[in-house]
């Protein structure tokens, strides 16, 4: 049945309900979340073995329910399979990535990545079935060359990342965040327009039968809450 419709100030509104846990229940789900999105990890070698672009087309509805300032939504999702722009995105990324370990970063950053054991190198750029290049919209364009300002945007497309990768892991897949800096290559290849600037760039798919990750350890609760109050 569709909810019935409200006019507020003259907007329409629908009303909001939601199924609701006993206390035992929401500290039982809250604990199950928790142990199941720390299962997620950050991967760099991919399998090229496909998987379905309905879950793609999922995965991006789903990181579009995020909230954004004013709900203007201010994101893009840039799905590329076509090898020959993988290719090209990894060049772009690969030069702009050798420059910055070489020369851009400075020995305390080197330092901090090195139990990483990251490069230059990118090749997961090309092996990932699927990359999702995320744009943030620093403005609306009208069809007639209007622009309209959009609000709170590194926010709002940070908020619709996060649902993206738990959307990925969701689907039982691995990603990866990686942010090439510059990254202005990217709305030349992509031919972007002149209102959107590259946030993040996604590899997804499967992870290679032989994956390895850095064994880390995630800051403890105390480290990373402070109460006020009971």
């Amino acid at each position: 049945m569709a909810s019935e419709i409200h006019l507020i100030n003259g907007y329409p509104f629908v009303s909001y309900t939601r199924e609701t846990y006993s206390p035992e229940e929401m500290i039982t789900r809250s604990e199950e979340f928790f142990h199941w999105i720390d299962k997620r990890r950050t991967v760099r070698d991919f399998s090229d073995k496909e998987l379905p672009y309905s879950v793609i087309e999922n995965i991006i509805k789903a990181a579009s329910t995020a909230p954004s300032g004013a709900h203007k939504q201010p994101w893009t999702f840039c799905v590329v399979t076509d090898p020959s722009i993988k290719k090209e995105i990894r060049i772009a990324a690969e030069k702009e990535e050798k420059e910055s370990y070489d020369n851009r970063m400075s020995e305390e950053w080197l330092e901090d990545l090195k139990h990483l054991q990251t490069d230059w190198q990118k090749p997961f750029l090309e092996t990932a079935p699927y990359l999702i290049i995320v744009f943030k919209k620093a403005y609306d364009l009208l069809p007639d060359g209007t622009k309209r300002t959009n609000y709170y945007v590194n926010e709002s497309v940070g908020l619709a990342c996060g649902f993206l990768l738990a959307a990925i892991h969701h689907a039982g897949l691995a990603a990866l965040t990686h942010t090439p800096s510059p990254m202005n290559f990217l709305m030349s290849i992509l031919k972007r327009p002149e209102n959107e600037r590259p946030f993040l760039v996604i590899p997804v798919g499967h992870p290679h039968p032989e994956t390895y990750v850095p064994k880390l350890e995630r800051k403890s609760l105390d480290r990373v809450m402070v109460k006020y109050g009971k």
